[in-house]
């Protein structure tokens, strides 16, 4: 039972209450995909070939965490249905200056980098010159960031 005291003080604090609460957010995907179609369509083992962006094809397609991935050929879309985490690009696609400093941004497949055996997209080149500058740090602090960043 509830009495005139504690009605008091939960009447007083309503008001405030609502001034706080923050309203729920939408949670960024895991995967950038424009479309749906991720990297552009771009097929991410061709980097791995050390051929860059090639234009993958809907013919070599793989459904992977709410994205569809296009492949040039038969062979890449298997080796990445085989090991898709060897050969998805880090933060899911993400730029990856973007989540070193703790938000999200789009992608082009033309602005990457491997390094250690990982794939790295950027929002364009010039953002991409900035992240080389400190690839280590950037990757350190875009590590610290995922997947968090995504309910920024």
């Amino acid at each position: 039972m509830i009495d005139r005291r504690k009605f008091l003080i939960a009447a007083a604090a309503a008001p405030l209450a609502g001034a706080f609460a923050r309203p729920a957010l939408a949670m960024t995907p895991e995967i950038y995909a424009e479309g749906g179609i991720a990297i552009d369509g771009s097929d991410t083992v061709a980097y791995f070939e050390g051929r860059g962006p090639v234009a993958g094809s809907a013919a070599h397609s793989v459904d992977w965490k709410g994205a569809t991935w296009q492949f040039a050929n038969a062979a890449n879309a298997e080796k990445f249905r085989a090991d898709p985490e060897a050969f998805a690009p880090q933060y899911g696609g993400w730029c990856a200056w973007a989540v070193s400093r703790n938000y999200t941004a789009p992608t082009v497949p033309h602005a990457w980098s491997l390094v250690d055996g990982k794939l790295y997209l950027n929002f364009s080149r010039s953002v991409q010159a900035r992240w080389s500058l400190n690839k280590s740090g950037n990757i350190a602090r875009g590590d610290a960031n995922w997947p968090t960043v995504l309910n920024a």
